[in-house]
């Protein structure tokens, strides 16, 4: 009997798993797809059947040339930049249980802009000095938050108001920053913050690819108490997973994870609103459905940055500037469902 009754939950879970992997592979396998795409963009673009081999180090001295210094990393940093917000996304709206309570719509993001361009204005900071600084911000500003927000306990949505109030906080003393700045300078920290994944190369790009490895795999060994998490305090604690440590392990690394992407290719928009969002619908097993939000993360950076490069309005833009023109309408389309299942 028992092995009667527990074969449909077995049956049911290997459906999930199967799902949520095809949900991986087939993104993985766009990506690879729009980095053939990308790589024969341009006046020196690449062929697809020239630039695969190239890829792995065959071909002649003009295709490694292109594709492995120049067009090759661009589009590694989208997909590493991806994966770094699709993740933080997942953790922080599974966490706090609230769809909108992104990264960046809660000043996450900003606050690690804030400190990235306190050291470049500041202090003349560069490579890792700036990563670092972007981290402390990101952590001061998720400290801040979490200190507003407690009330013997941390209630998702009163986590979420006070986010955004200290987003516009952000946002305010970003502009303040900008425009002390010199014209010269200030020019150059204005562009890094719309969001810019075109001149990561080599040790930005290397440091990059540890630290989203690193923190993805922390991800990961959080996400385990996240299920439980989702079934209320009691539960959790009857499941052996101590809440308030959880929450916080969850959101740190989801910090770690949003500064770094911040710091090396500046404040890309909207991906950590939209990817976990969308990876949950496909994946469909009320769980944070992780690997599927970092496949999305990295395929929505990435067939960005394509799309901006394309220029189909007749200019390039950078890949900051299209995700916020895709993730503006969902956040709107968003707010309006949330209206319409408060008054149903």
């Amino acid at each position: 009997m028992t092995a009667l009754a527990t074969a449909p939950v077995s049956r049911l879970r290997r459906r999930q798993r199967t799902r949520a992997g095809a949900v991986v592979l087939v993104g993985m396998l766009a990506c690879l797809v729009l980095v053939l795409v990308s790589l024969g963009m341009g006046v020196a673009g690449v062929p697809p059947d020239r630039a695969l081999p190239a890829i792995f180090g065959v071909g002649d001295r003009f295709d490694l040339l292109v594709v492995q210094k120049l067009q090759l990393p661009r589009s590694l940093a989208a997909i590493l930049a991806g994966i770094a917000f699709g993740l933080a996304g997942a953790l922080f709206q599974y966490t706090l249980r609230n769809s909108l309570a992104s990264p960046d719509l809660l000043g996450i993001s900003g606050g690690a802009s804030l400190g990235a361009i306190t050291a470049i204005l500041g202090y003349g900071a560069t490579g890792l000095a700036i990563t670092g600084s972007a981290l402390l911000g990101g952590l001061a500003t998720a400290t801040a938050i979490w200190l507003l927000a407690w009330r013997g306990g941390l209630h998702g949505l009163r986590f979420v108001l006070v986010g955004v109030g200290i987003s516009y906080v952000c946002a305010s003393l970003i502009s303040w920053r900008l425009a002390e700045a010199d014209l010269r300078e200030g020019g150059t920290v204005l562009l890094w913050t719309v969001g810019s994944v075109a001149d990561i190369r080599d040790g930005m790009l290397a440091l990059l690819a540890i630290g989203v490895g690193l923190l993805a795999v922390l991800a990961l060994l959080v996400g385990r108490w996240l299920r439980p998490l989702a079934l209320g305090d009691d539960h959790a604690h009857g499941l052996g997973v101590a809440p308030d440590r959880a929450r916080l392990l969850a959101l740190l690394v989801g910090v770690g994870l949003v500064a770094l992407a911040t710091a090396v290719a500046g404040p890309i928009a909207f991906v950590a609103l939209v990817a976990p969002a969308i990876a949950r619908r496909l994946v469909d097993d009320g769980g944070p459905a992780l690997p599927a939000a970092a496949a999305v993360g990295a395929l929505l950076t990435l067939g960005s940055d394509v799309l901006g490069q394309a220029a189909p309005f007749g200019f390039s833009a950078p890949v900051g500037v299209v995700t916020g023109l895709v993730g503006a309408p969902y956040l709107l389309w968003l707010l309006a469902r949330s209206e319409r299942k408060a008054t149903s």
